[in-house]
């Protein structure tokens, strides 16, 4: 049953919006209806203008970012050209990508209660609130005296979306939510979005890459995007079942992909949205058994000599503090491609820090070729280690794009300044960065950033590069090119360490996988091996994949080596 006008909270009538400092518009004619108590997803590849639309809706424009405006845009009835920022602010809760940049509060309750003492609202009542919204986002009252930045990923997102909500606002936004969070946190956040949009009916807009994570819970219609026009707006059946995702470069879910590959023809009535309520009949499932049958088993790899090891390693950030890495022993191989997974926390990144010589462990021994790492610099271990950090902003140092990704050929290269530029160039074309070449680098989005940083290093050519969340916040086309880049890179001999919570590029990827749990490896296997094995995946905050779910469901007992057959037969097809 179709809902009347009165029931329309956002609406965008031929809306078209184009920046003041570029020459073409980055919307055009958008029409499109919200209406009360929506859970509406935005996906689109990266620059489709799904963010500008996010930022039309809660006053960042023009609040924050000047330009042109055509056509309307109706907010709760009234025109966003009558709307200030501090107006909408009441109206849209926006929680970004970026929990950090989202603080403002000393501890946990008085970035809670922040709204809250803006509308001077009593101490008794503002107690009450905040208790009552960390309840509803599940944040422990013992967490509301400690500092934001003191907590996990998942607390962090719970502590910004309880700061929006404290003020009963109309619509939450979530910029790419599941962008830093591990699997089974990322699986919490939908499962928390999920619960307090029925709970209170607010409407709730997400724009996230990660469709598959995001459609684990409901959704009412999924947004499609490409190059500022609306592509699709339909039912998540609807779109599953038509070729747009694979058109316009996003991933579909995995089960969906094997489906396909089997020969199975998709259609609503099947229930394809979520795994769970995936509905098969006998000759589907016989044709994903006939599919799996036919594709052959993946040739063993012989193991290849030990580059970098390390024994015994134990690290804590304060003396007397709690131990982050406690007798952990690693190995990397010569040409492996190997990730290195596990919750928030678990002492991944640390790790990688040692390795480069950022910090010092208390016990232990690395070793590069036989050499102690204790032996070189840090400018040393740069010439044969490459580290790109998770957040960008704490690597980029140039005002400039192709300052930022030429500077260590300028500082380390023998090379003349037109054969840094055409490597700079090639790098850049990877990295699907040319267009912006000559671009400040804090013109970019956080995405954009994070391919700065990963071009900057993959110019200075490393014996080992170590990259921190290399893909997060990229859309499944970016995500592929910079993934097969440095899968050339590998079969050229430069060995890839990946830290990542993406289990599809851990699968797609790599060889074998190193779990980081309680301060130590609790498993170090393939990939395939790991995902199917629960008691792992629960105790190291990892997430089954669905490949596994549609294994048993059509009574192939060996999920592991479906998953397998599946990523060989995807490699094939991608090629």
């Amino acid at each position: 049953m179709k809902s009347s006008e009165e029931d329309i909270l956002i609406e965008f009538k031929d809306f078209g919006f184009k920046y003041t400092a570029q020459s073409e518009p980055t919307l055009y004619n958008i029409n499109l209806s919200i209406r009360r108590g929506e859970k509406i997803l935005i996906c689109g590849p990266s620059g489709c203008g799904k963010s500008t639309l996010a930022h039309c809706i809660n006053g960042l424009i023009p609040a924050s970012y000047s330009g042109e405006a055509t056509g309307e845009l109706i907010l709760d009835g009234k025109s966003f050209r009558d709307l200030d920022i501090f107006k909408l602010s009441k109206f849209v809760g926006t929680v970004l990508q970026d929990s950090d940049g989202q603080f403002i509060g000393l501890t946990v309750g008085e970035d809670i209660a922040f709204a809250l003492e803006n509308d001077n609202v009593s101490l008794k009542d503002m107690k009450e609130r905040v208790l009552e919204t960390s309840a509803m986002t599940g944040i422990r009252s013992s967490l509301l005296s400690h500092a934001p930045h003191q907590l996990s990923g998942g607390q962090k997102q719970r502590v910004a979306l309880a700061g929006v909500m404290v003020d009963d606002v109309n619509v939450l936004l979530f910029d790419e939510p599941l962008a830093n969070l591990d699997p089974a946190t990322g699986k919490k956040t939908i499962d928390l979005i999920d619960k307090i949009q029925k709970k209170t009916g607010t409407t709730v807009i997400i724009i996230e890459h990660r469709l598959e994570d995001v459609l684990y819970r409901d959704v009412d219609r999924v947004v499609l995007m490409n190059e500022g026009r609306i592509i699709s707006d339909s039912t998540p059946q609807a779109l599953l079942c038509s070729d747009l995702l694979k058109k316009y470069g996003i991933r579909e879910p995995l089960y969906i992909t094997a489906l396909k590959y089997a020969g199975v023809e998709l259609s609503e009535d099947m229930k394809p949205q979520r795994i769970d309520r995936l509905v098969l009949s006998e000759q589907m499932k016989k044709k994903v058994v006939n599919w799996f049958e036919s594709v052959p088993h993946a040739p063993e790899k012989k193991k290849e000599k030990v580059i970098l090891q390390a024994k015994g390693i134990q690290f804590s950030y304060e003396s007397e503090g709690p131990k982050v890495l406690d007798g952990v022993d690693f190995e990397l191989r010569e040409g492996e491609m190997m990730s290195i997974v596990g919750k928030n926390g678990a002492g991944k990144s640390t790790f990688s820090k040692l390795i480069c010589g950022f910090e010092k462990p208390q016990k232990g021994v690395f070793t590069l070729n036989g050499r102690d790492l204790s032996e070189m610099s840090i400018k040393e271990r740069a010439d044969h280690i490459g580290y790109v950090m998770q957040n960008p902003n704490q690597m980029i140092s140039k005002p400039l794009i192709r300052e930022e990704v030429s500077l260590g050929l300028v500082l380390k290269s023998s090379l003349t300044r037109e054969e840094i530029d055409r490597k700079v160039d090639e790098i850049l074309k990877i990295c699907g960065l040319y267009p912006f070449r000559n671009w400040p680098v804090s013109a970019l989005s956080y995405g954009q950033k994070k391919r700065v940083t990963i071009a900057s290093i993959l110019a200075t050519d490393p014996e080992i590069i170590i990259l921190d969340e290399p893909t997060a916040g990229q859309d499944f086309r970016h995500y592929t090119e910079i993934m097969e880049f440095l899968k050339e890179l590998n079969s050229r001999g430069i060995i890839i360490v990946l830290i990542t919570h993406d289990m599809h590029l851990m699968l797609e990827y790599c060889s074998r996988a190193a779990i980081f749990s309680d301060g130590g490896i609790i498993a170090d296997k393939s990939c395939e091996e790991v995902l199917t094995d629960r008691e792992l995946v629960d105790r190291a905050s990892l997430k089954e994949t669905s490949l596994s779910e549609l294994s048993r469901i059509c009574g192939i007992p060996d999920d592991s080596d479906f998953i397998r057959r599946f990523i060989l037969t995807d490699r094939e097809v991608r090629k």
